[in-house]
């Protein structure tokens, strides 16, 4: 046998401390923005039922919520908020008093150093449930455009650190930029959904936040799950129209787009992590059949190594104590 010539692989992975010395990628806290749901009223503190560990929180139990998440090292959170009326323009979204908006100043009063991003968007607060203004039963995009830059100057009034419109109607993007930057928030970034696909994953989400749609669905503005190369004429878009970050939703059956994108544009990718993808992992560990903490960890770096640079994820604060445990 001495004669066969072949490569020696195991070399590099004959123990603990060789394995880490040749380790390739690495999830650190800095890379989690931890979503929060607020709500309005008192005494609310819900557990989705669909999503065990994450709750529905009034102003009155979210100072507890954030004070955890700062304690755990966690840099940044992501707001979606639960009004207590809805109409058909959901000004909610947009008022000084909304929800979003008593919760970002509430944030930045405990805790200044917390990045808050603010989700800009209507199907919260729309009684159809739709991202946008709807005549009929079309959403129409162009009167929507206003709506939102609305909303983003509201939030960014209230304090908010960093604008992430999830919408996905044509020209979002360019339209908050420049109501932004005509309100005197030039400073403040765009996180932009800029790659949103219409996807079976976002049902607990829909338990959480109640922005379930009233008829019909989203795929008239949300990406067709079967394509790639539209992702990068959506992303293409975004950067053009001043996007800072650029997000990629779903993340776990789509890694080869967060690929993309990052091998595509010189902007930080987010991948966001998302409910139906922490559902299954939770049900799954509930009944024993995966380790859930092994599990969460490979799928994060996973994401990582796929090409993002911060993750949105609802098992941010499980992943900022296992860290911490190394």
């Amino acid at each position: 046998m001495t004669d066969l010539y072949f490569q020696r692989h195991r070399r590099l992975r004959q123990n603990a401390s060789m394995r880490a010395l040749v380790k390739e990628t690495y999830l650190h806290k800095e890379d989690l923005i931890y979503p929060i749901f607020v709500a309005e009223g008192e005494g609310v503190r819900n557990e989705v039922s669909s999503m065990p560990g994450v709750f529905q929180l009034s102003l009155d139990h979210l100072g507890a919520e954030l004070d955890e998440v700062v304690a755990l090292g966690i840099k940044a959170v992501i707001l979606f908020g639960l009004p207590a009326e809805k109409d058909a323009v959901g000004s909610g979204a947009y008022h000084d008093h909304g929800i979003i908006q008593k919760a970002t100043r509430f944030t930045k009063e405990r805790h200044p150093q917390l990045l808050v991003v603010a989700d800009t968007c209507l199907c919260e607060y729309t009684d159809h449930g739709h991202c946008g203004v709807v005549e009929g039963e079309e959403i129409l995009n162009d009167p929507s455009l206003n709506l939102l830059a609305q909303t983003a100057i509201s939030q960014a009034e209230a304090g908010a650190d960093i604008i992430a419109p999830s919408n996905m109607m044509d020209g979002f993007v360019t339209a908050i930029r420049a109501g932004l930057d005509a309100a005197g928030f030039e400073h403040i970034p765009i996180m932009s959904y800029a790659v949103k696909y219409a996807s079976s994953y976002y049902g607990p989400f829909r338990d959480a936040a109640d922005g379930a749609p009233q008829f019909g669905d989203r795929k008239t503005y949300q990406m067709d799950p079967s394509n790639r190369l539209e992702a990068i004429r959506e992303a293409t878009s975004d950067v053009e129209e001043g996007a800072d970050f650029l997000i990629v939703k779903p993340a776990l059956a789509y890694m080869d787009i967060i690929r993309d994108v990052k091998n595509n544009f010189p902007l930080p990718v987010v991948a966001y992590n998302v409910s139906g993808e922490y559902a299954m992992v939770k049900a799954a560990a509930q009944n024993g059949w995966i380790d859930e903490k092994a599990v969460v960890m490979e799928t994060l770096l996973g994401l990582k190594r796929a090409g993002s640079d911060l993750i949105i994820t609802y098992h941010a604060k499980d992943v900022a104590r296992w860290l911490e445990e190394k």
